[in-house]
């Protein structure tokens, strides 16, 4: 809207409202207020805007002017506004007033003056640096020209971002070319936004890299760094850079060299501080600013304290801390310290702790400094210790060597023994005690001389005896010397004094001392009996008076040795035993115990006896036989003394647990038995062998039915009676059950004989143990079948071996019961014979007519069968000698 249109609206307005009120002088000599716009701040006109040619009404000249909002702009005396001056858009009110003048009741009137948006007019692109954190882009507009207002608002186009303010970061956007928009809103009248468009190049800055110090110390192996790159010590550098030699030390020597040697320097140069820089040019771009980088390297001397010395002040006693003094000196090893200042760090430790540093400075290898009193106003031992040593110069390349550099301060306290009891446990004549002393709770830890003197049963003048003080308790000795007499001995502590310092005080502590009797060894027997090895040995102690409850300590010599052993006894009317452990009698023959001691339990007092000991031996257990299985007939009545082996050394046992041997006549059974060996001298025995014993036997052969029986005439054998049982091949038989002869198969059995069959195993070569009995018969014949039998008509008895009898054979088969009668012819009964006489020699020794020698001729026979009803059947012999 243009400016003249703004007032020729206000006057309408005017004319409109003077038309249709009332007409009234409203006396507004200053005019009335009003508004305006200045859009064009470039424009020359906008530097002489006239604010009262703009103010409404009817002001009268001769006011004032105020600029309200100080916008700078304003000629208060003129009233003219430069808006150029004004160096933010924006609305901004400024106020006529007019004063001394008759009938004004209204004296002022404000304009308010919209100032357009002036974004400036830009120059060449900028330059910024990444080297700078902070860039102003006002920087970039035209000089020649009017400078923008500050008001407005800047966006980052390349970023598409916002600007806060107006400065930017060149570092944090890095390298390259940004477009930045200035702009202004609308205000008032004034058309908008209204912007100008920047750019900002940003170069890269020269890098000269970021430093690595060395710290290094003189005892670190320096070789290493004989040809140190010092490109290496740096970190994001530009290769394009030149080396300088801060402190002259000779290793840089062109500006393309970056080696130096560092032994070579310390070698030459010693300990110090040398620095190298690294210099970079800002070309080709001279905003930038040339950048350094300098490499500082440190070689330290390290100290060392190891053998140096620390020695403080003097014990004290109590009484004396409160106006003693202390120091402590600090004395070099085998390392002189070097002469300077040096920062000394102590600790304090012990009934007050503290830790205190000082500066000091050492001369000729050693220092005295003062410790502060306050820290020792307390009883106890103070440690001082140095923990840092550190040159006043130093960056902490080298550690001190510091190993234990301390000392000692002790302040003593007076002895007291106030709440301190003794106590003695009672003690036997002759033996020395310890006096224990509890309750000294006053008493700092420490070594004390004490006085004491006994009283009563045995009694002394003062004595005196150091004692070791922990936590209150402590103890000493009464010798033996002082213990001679038993009873009751009271024992009274009178002085002590701390041995360290010399600090002494009176006491008064007593107890009492029971002092008991010694056993009596007079009467005392050993008696051991000898043993076999690996035997439990007792010992019987015996003349132990009334005791009741001791302890034996012993030693074992001879074939067997130990060392004094000890073992606790009951003691009963006297009497005491225990048993010598098996791993102390390892060894058989002579051994001797002795008894070395003696103590009895209740009192604990002891008795060295002399010639207390009693000889035995320990006998030889023999090697446990060799055994093996054993196998036996039962039909053999094997006993134990068919055992092998046998022998009056060997003993059988029928377990392994039985004590009583086995009888040799015992018989043996099927089953496990143990032999010993018994030793001839000592009686031991070995340990048992087992031998698993076997006794084989199989069943008594069965004779079949009417196996006994047969029949004479066909000359029946044993090989006929062993077929006649269950075990024909295998029978053997005898004429006798026990020691009989054995008989072949081709012995002819005999009528009424009894026969003895055993089987036989060829498996186990034994006999049954039982027996077949058959009792043979020949009779069992059928007379059928031998009807006709052969009767002899004659024989001839003259001695010549044949036929010298008259027989009828196999009679007694048929006829067992059959009797032959032999007569003469004259009738006379010749013979009467039967099974039991069937042989007729010719003679009749029974006849009373001849002489019982028959002769030659013809006699009659008459056989009787006496069986099957069959009758007699006679005939006629012939005799001829």
């Amino acid at each position: 809207m243009s400016k003249k249109y703004f007032v020729a609206l206000k006057l309408l307005l005017l004319f409109l409202a003077l038309f249709l009120l009332p007409i009234k002088n409203f006396g507004q000599c200053a005019g009335l207020d009003t508004n305006t716009s200045v859009c064009d701040i470039p424009n020359l006109a906008s530097k002489t805007v006239d604010l009262f040619g703009l103010l409404d009404g009817n002001p009268i000249t001769g006011g004032t002017w105020t600029d309200d909002d100080l916008s700078q702009g304003l000629d208060n005396a003129t009233g003219i506004l430069n808006a150029q001056l004004i160096r933010k858009s924006g609305f901004y009110r400024f106020t006529y007033t007019v004063s001394g003048v008759a009938g004004c009741t209204d004296n002022s009137a404000t304009i308010t003056v919209a100032i357009g948006g002036y974004p400036g007019v830009s120059g060449p692109t900028g330059a910024a640096c990444t080297d700078a954190s902070a860039y102003d882009l006002f920087h970039v507009f035209n000089g020649a020209f009017l400078s923008p207002q500050s008001n407005g608002k800047w966006y980052n186009n390349t970023k598409a971002s916002p600007v806060e303010g107006s400065v930017i970061n060149p570092k944090d956007l890095g390298v390259g070319t940004y477009q930045f928009t200035y702009s202004f809103p609308a205000i008032g009248d004034c058309a908008g936004p209204v912007s100008s468009t920047v750019f900002v190049t940003v170069y890269r800055a020269p890098e000269a890299g970021l430093p690595d110090n060395m710290q290094l110390c003189d005892s670190d192996d320096l070789s290493i760094y004989s040809n140190l790159d010092l490109n290496s010590r740096l970190s994001g550098e530009d290769a394009n850079g030149e080396w300088t030699d801060n402190e002259n030390t000779g290793e840089i020597t062109s500006i393309k060299d970056h080696f130096i040697d560092v032994q070579k320097i310390y070698n030459t140069l010693g300990e110090g501080t040398y620095s190298f820089t690294y210099t970079v040019s800002n070309t080709p771009h001279p905003i930038c600013k040339i950048d350094l980088a300098t490499v500082r390297i440190r070689i330290e001397k390290r100290i060392d304290l190891r053998g140096a010395t620390l020695v403080v002040s003097s014990d004290i006693c109590e009484l004396d801390m409160l106006r003693a003094t202390y120091s402590a000196k600090l004395t070099s090893g085998a390392q002189v310290i070097p002469d300077g200042q040096y920062n000394i760090t102590y600790k304090i430790s012990g009934p007050t702790s503290a830790t205190n540093t000082e500066l000091l400075t050492i001369n000729n290898g050693s220092v005295t400094f003062s410790l502060p009193s306050i820290f020792f106003q307390k009883v106890g031992e103070f440690k001082i210790e140095i923990t840092e040593f550190t040159s006043f110069t130093t960056e902490g390349a080298c550690n001190t060597i510091i190993d234990d550099l301390s000392d000692v301060l002790t302040i003593h306290p007076i002895p007291k023994l106030d709440s301190a009891k003794i106590k003695i446990n009672p003690v036997c004549q002759n033996k020395s005690t310890v006096v224990q002393i509890t309750g000294a709770s006053s008493l700092p830890n420490g070594m004390y001389s004490i006085i004491y003197k006994l009283t009563g049963a045995n009694n002394t003048s003062e004595q005196a005896v150091l004692i070791a003080v922990v936590n209150g308790a402590a103890s000493f000795t009464i010798p033996s010397a002082l213990t001679a007499n038993d009873g009751n001995t009271l024992v009274a502590i009178t002085n002590i004094t701390n041995t360290l310092v010399g600090c002494t005080n009176a006491v008064n502590v007593s107890g009492n001392m029971v002092v008991n009797p010694l056993p009596n060894s007079v009467d005392i027997k050993i008696e051991i009996k000898d043993y076999c090895l690996n035997e439990s040995v007792p010992v019987l102690i015996s003349g132990l008076g009334t005791l009741k409850d001791i302890t034996i300590s012993y030693t074992i010599s001879g074939s067997n040795l130990a060392t004094v052993q000890t073992v606790a006894l009951a003691v009963s009317n006297g009497k005491g035993s225990f048993i010598i452990p098996q791993n102390l009698l390892i060894n058989t023959g002579a051994t001797r115990v002795t008894i070395t001691k003696v103590t009895n339990n209740e009192t604990t007092c002891d008795i060295v006896p002399t010639g207390l000991f009693d000889d035995f031996l320990i006998n030889l257990i023999p090697i446990a036989p060799t055994t093996s299985p054993q196998i036996f007939c039962k039909s053999d009545g094997a006993t134990v003394a068919n055992l092998v082996p046998n022998g009056t050394q060997y003993k059988w046992y029928d377990s392994a647990i039985a004590s009583t041997p086995l009888s040799v006549s015992t018989l043996l059974l099927s089953g496990n038995y143990y032999v010993k060996e018994i030793a001839l001298s000592g009686g031991c025995a070995s340990s048992g062998s087992l031998s698993i014993v076997t006794i084989n036997d199989i069943p008594a052969p069965v004779l079949k039915l009417k196996g006994q029986d047969f029949c004479g005439i066909n000359n029946p054998t044993i090989a006929d009676l062993s077929n006649n049982t269950n075990a024909s091949a295998s029978i053997v038989w005898y004429d006798a059950q026990d020691n009989g002869n054995q008989l072949t198969n081709e012995t002819l059995l005999q009528d009424n004989a009894i026969y003895y069959g055993f089987d036989f195993s060829t498996t186990t070569n034994c006999f049954s143990n039982d027996v077949l009995i058959a009792k043979v018969s020949l009779t069992n014949c059928s007379t059928s079948e031998y009807a006709d039998f052969f009767i002899p008509d004659g024989f001839s008895p003259n001695g010549d071996g044949t036929n010298d009898t008259y027989a009828i054979p196999d009679i007694d088969f048929l006829y067992p019961d059959y009797t032959l009668e032999i007569y003469n012819r004259y009738g006379n009964l010749m013979f009467k014979g039967n099974k039991n006489k069937p042989d007729w020699d010719g003679k009749n020794s029974d006849s009373k007519i001849i002489d019982g020698v028959a002769p030659n001729g013809v006699y009659f026979y008459v056989v009787h069968f006496n069986k099957d009803s069959r009758p007699p059947l006679q005939g006629r012999l012939y005799l001829n000698r």
